[in-house]
């Protein structure tokens, strides 16, 4: 199964999003999009195939979102995006690509939606959350 992972290595959610791929047996495409920022084409066809508005995958902690007024309804797709070009960090994080759908892996464990459900084995977050148990079942 091809799989890409749009990846800020410094987030929490990001790294179990991306060790759970693994551990299911999958090596994805790792695009660590602070450093190689997807185009404005790009954004816009990956918000499309999430089935979310554009809005939707901004991320408000720790960026300039409050500072550019992003949170105003009125600021249209085009300046979001325009937004998110000049600060790729606007970009939620992890948005995972596989042939099951396009998806903001928030929490990390909704990655498990777009995988294989077949031989699962147990899997705890860095956290310590269980998120697969002993008998391989998703814990809800």
């Amino acid at each position: 199964m091809d799989v890409i992972i749009y990846h800020n290595p410094a987030c929490g959610t990001s790294r179990n999003t991306l060790a759970l791929i693994r551990h299911v047996g999958i090596e994805p495409h790792v695009i660590e999009y602070l450093k190689t920022p997807p185009s404005r084409a790009l954004i816009q066809d990956l918000a499309a195939r999430t089935g979310a508005a554009l809005r939707d995958l901004l991320r408000e902690k720790g960026t300039p979102f409050a500072d550019l007024g992003l949170g105003d309804p009125a600021v249209s797709d085009d300046q979001l995006l325009d937004a998110i070009e000049a600060h790729p960090v606007l970009l939620n994080r992890p948005i995972v690509v596989t042939p099951r759908g396009v998806r903001l892996c928030r929490p990390s464990e909704a990655v498990l939606d777009l995988l294989p459900e077949e031989g699962l084995k147990p899997f705890v977050k860095e956290d310590g959350e269980v998120v697969i148990d002993a008998e391989g079942r998703r814990v809800r």
